[in-house]
């Protein structure tokens, strides 16, 4: 197995040497960025498996990176940022970013949320021809690409996990407990109970023709949600 390629994006080029230099060490393959217009020339050219996003850059900001590498990607980013408000976090995960650690922080643990990162998109990497198709709904699990009806969406690594527990469990109510432990492993210390809700709505927004009235995944108030196909 070759070693996962992780692109840093960082403005301080001290905290960008140390973080790169830990990552060589422990056998993963850096590639830097100090703005977002590095991160543009550099992400095509490195091809990374991972992306570690601070959200200060001096020519934009880290949000409007990330929007962007999600619509043409669907490569996992971890956002590293002083901002540490709730309304912060919720925005990070609601334009695409997979986790979100506030600085200052330790290593050991950003590398646990990297590895769980990458554990979870092996373990979910399935043959192009794979595909889970369910009432209106068309999901081709390489690509991560959804189709409702003649609507297209693609779909963020989280949003295809979650997807894929519901199809899988259609018709069930899943406790949000149960979700939960599905999308994050045990070893990743994730410490906001807000982060599936995020998701949810998420989700929620690419495949509901409604997502204020949602027809496929319904909640279930006190207890979790639903996938309901009619």
């Amino acid at each position: 197995m070759r070693p996962a390629r992780i692109l840093v994006v960082e403005d301080d080029n001290d905290i960008r040497t140390v973080l790169m230099d830990q990552l060589t060490l422990d056998g993963y393959i850096t590639a830097g960025a100090a703005s977002g217009r590095e991160v543009l020339d550099v992400f095509d050219s490195f091809n990374p498996d991972l992306v570690v996003l601070d959200l200060k850059l001096p020519d934009v900001d880290g949000i409007i990176i990330c929007q962007h590498l999600r619509k043409i990607s669907t490569v996992p980013i971890i956002i590293v940022s002083a901002r540490d408000t709730l309304p912060d976090k919720i925005r990070g995960l609601e334009v695409g970013a997979d986790d979100y650690v506030t600085k200052p922080f330790e290593y050991l643990e950003l590398e646990a949320r990297i590895k769980a990162c990458l554990r979870r998109q092996r373990d979910t990497q399935l043959p192009e021809e794979d595909v889970l198709e369910l009432g209106g709904l068309k999901v081709f699990c390489e690509q991560r690409m959804i189709f409702i009806g003649k609507r297209q969406e693609r779909l963020t690594r989280k949003e295809f996990e979650l997807l894929k527990l519901f199809m899988e469990n259609r018709g069930k109510v899943l406790s949000r407990e149960f979700l939960s432990s599905k999308l994050w492993d045990k070893k990743e210390v994730y410490p906001w109970s807000r982060a599936l809700d995020v998701h949810i709505r998420r989700l929620r927004k690419k495949i509901e023709p409604d997502p204020a009235n949602p027809r496929y995944i319904v909640t279930h108030s006190g207890v979790g949600y639903r996938f309901n196909i009619e």
